[in-house]
């Protein structure tokens, strides 16, 4: 069985302190496919984009064998744009615009050769329309899910639907609190996952991230980059990666998912090493089995 993943597909303008970019490959789902594509093939991808998307772009989706037979492309329709500034400190971003062109009426229908799928990764999408997506898959051995904000203040109601369904909610350490109204996170951990997800991974950005299941904790570090050029996407990159080693291994104790956890935040550490979705294109097994190691090496004491 393949991983399937659905989300958000669209171009990014990206302003950091350092340099700009635009029209540059984003979306929730072509990160974590990319990144879930190292270990895990072939990945199932839904979205949509409009019919500006560049016929390059699909061909180095497809070289990662990434399988596109669930993407949307609206005839005369304009792909999602998002636009930022990241302030020097880099954990600080201004959203400049976001045009939601076809992604508006995004509506997940996924084909029936994918339903099912034993693994499922929603992006940060609608938490009705993650839910929708949930309610036409079948023998699920695995559901993540992400979400943001936005969500948590303007729907809650189907958010909390959505965690009573999943398995593991990956969000950072801001969402984490207001999700559960608590400011620590140790308290906050418990409550959402009283929510129903069995496993809690918060991210902390430059300071890690931290697991919870099983009445354990791990925390995993952050790699000490010296330089990080875009920050967009990096959370998206850990899912995949975390989400792509657990589908490769089919091991979901929890010893294999601190595991997965280090492998998401390598992943992570690729993806903000250059604009857009280049650190994620041009990978070698070597390369991320050799961040992995050094990742063990800065958890190990």
């Amino acid at each position: 069985m393949s991983l399937l993943v659905v989300g958000s597909v669209g171009y990014d303008d990206v302003e950091t302190p350092f340099d700009k970019i635009e029209k540059a490959l984003g979306g929730s789902a072509t990160y974590i496919s990319l990144a879930a594509s190292y270990f895990s093939a072939p990945i199932n991808m839904v979205g949509v984009v409009g019919e500006d998307f560049k016929d390059t772009d699909i061909k180095m989706l497809e070289a990662h064998n990434i399988n596109l037979d669930g993407l949307e492309i609206v005839k005369g329709g304009k792909t999602f744009r998002y636009g930022c500034k990241y302030q020097y400190d880099l954990n600080v971003r201004d959203t400049l615009f976001t045009h939601l062109n076809v992604f508006e009426n995004f509506d997940p229908v996924i084909p029936d050769k994918w339903k099912n799928n034993s693994f499922l990764l929603l992006g940060n999408i609608l938490p009705s329309l993650q839910l929708k997506v949930i309610e036409q898959m079948k023998g699920l051995r695995l559901m993540v899910c992400d979400t943001m904000n936005l969500w948590i203040n303007t729907m809650l109601d189907d958010l909390l639907v959505v965690l009573s369904k999943v398995d593991m909610l990956i969000i950072n350490d801001s969402e984490a609190r207001l999700l559960a109204n608590e400011p620590n996170l140790i308290k906050a951990a418990k409550i959402i996952r009283e929510f129903g997800p069995k496993y809690l991974i918060i991210k902390k950005g430059e300071h890690g991230a931290l697991l919870f299941g099983e009445d354990s904790i791990f925390s995993a570090p952050a790699y000490p980059l010296e330089s990080i050029f875009d920050p967009t996407g990096a959370g998206d990159a850990f899912a995949g990666g975390f989400a792509g080693y657990l589908h490769k291994t089919q091991d979901l104790s929890f010893d294999n998912i601190k595991k997965a956890v280090i492998y998401g935040s390598a992943m992570a550490s690729f993806s903000v090493g250059k604009f857009s979705t280049k650190g994620l294109e041009n990978l070698s097994n070597l390369e991320i089995h050799d961040r992995y190691i050094e990742f063990r090496e800065l958890s190990s004491f």
